[in-house]
């Protein structure tokens, strides 16, 4: 049940990302008054670099929200606005202890992982590489310190061989918008006991960049596999493949475990219509694959087109 719609019940809401926007929406369902939207300001975006307005100011202009972009001046605004509560889901950025305290309840984050286990930048991308069969969401009170605030609420899921980072990230994403909407009535009715986080059971993980895609053909075939979901869409996974007598930078979108099939390290083969790529241990049944400079294909495609 929503909370009572008195002046001093407002929330203000801080999010940026795609992850954010259920979570927005859920609480408008439930009656939430949401006074405030904090997103990232516009950026360009594409090959022609067009101003682009985040996930969560397209959804909050359609709910006729008032809008904030960026933390410039915010501590007056909030301070006017008299917030009993605020929600942070992927913000972006590290939001600064003077604004966390200004609501009376302090700020929610609803973090992609069961915390303490990973905190950071890349936590759905942490599990996929680590083959953990389990992630969920946790909803912390923030305490200025990255995700290290005691714990409201958390909740499970499953991680199945077939979850890229995309699919894992929509799944938490609503996930971590039921949750909150399920947590909010017990916190701000104090019938919540917060539970500090164990810091020695923690890992921070680390922002991303485009070179942690490169493929490492001396790893094993589960481990690159894991890799390819783990970085999809974004680094990408790639690699120089040996073809024949001549090498081929592509990009691989998706790909199945296989057993060793005798060749040297990363020797691209048509083995009776598969493409397949010799790993440490195990091979790589590659499935759907991008080459430089060209559209995403299928391996048929790709052995039609570049092994006859």
């Amino acid at each position: 049940m929503p909370i009572n719609m008195k002046n001093d019940n407002k929330i203000i809401f801080f999010g940026t990302s795609e992850f954010a926007v259920p979570a927005l929406k859920a609480l408008i369902n439930e009656g939430y008054d949401v006074v405030l939207v904090i997103t990232q300001p516009d950026k360009p975006a594409g090959r022609k670099q067009v101003l682009t307005p985040t996930p969560v100011k397209i959804e909050a202009q359609k709910q006729n929200l008032e809008i904030w972009e960026g933390l410039k001046n915010l501590k007056l605004k909030i301070e006017s606005l008299k917030p009993a509560l605020g929600i942070v889901a992927a913000y972006g950025k590290i939001i600064p202890k003077k604004i966390l305290d200004i609501p009376p309840k302090g700020c929610l984050n609803i973090h992609p992982s069961l915390l303490p286990k990973y905190r950071g930048a890349s936590p759905i991308q942490t599990a996929i590489l680590n083959g953990d069969k389990i992630t969920g969401i946790s909803i912390i009170k923030l305490d200025g310190q990255m995700d290290h605030g005691p714990i409201i609420s958390k909740s499970q899921i499953s991680i199945f061989n077939n979850d890229t980072s995309e699919s894992l990230h929509h799944k938490l994403s609503v996930e971590g918008a039921a949750l909150l909407v399920k947590t909010l009535p017990d916190y701000i009715s104090d019938k919540i006991t917060p539970v500090i986080q164990d810091d020695s059971k923690s890992t921070c993980t680390k922002i991303l960049k485009r070179e942690d895609g490169k493929i490492d053909w001396d790893k094993s075939a589960i481990e690159v596999g894991r890799q390819t979901r783990a970085y999809y869409p974004w680094p990408g996974s790639f690699a120089e493949v040996k073809i024949k007598n001549s090498k081929l930078k592509i990009k691989i979108l998706s790909v199945k475990v296989n057993y060793d099939i005798g060749v040297e390290i990363g020797q691209l083969q048509n083995n009776a219509g598969h493409l397949i790529v010799q790993c440490g241990k195990g091979s790589l049944i590659i499935e759907k694959l991008q080459p430089e400079g060209k559209k995403e294909m299928s391996s048929k495609e790709f052995i039609n087109g570049y092994m006859r």
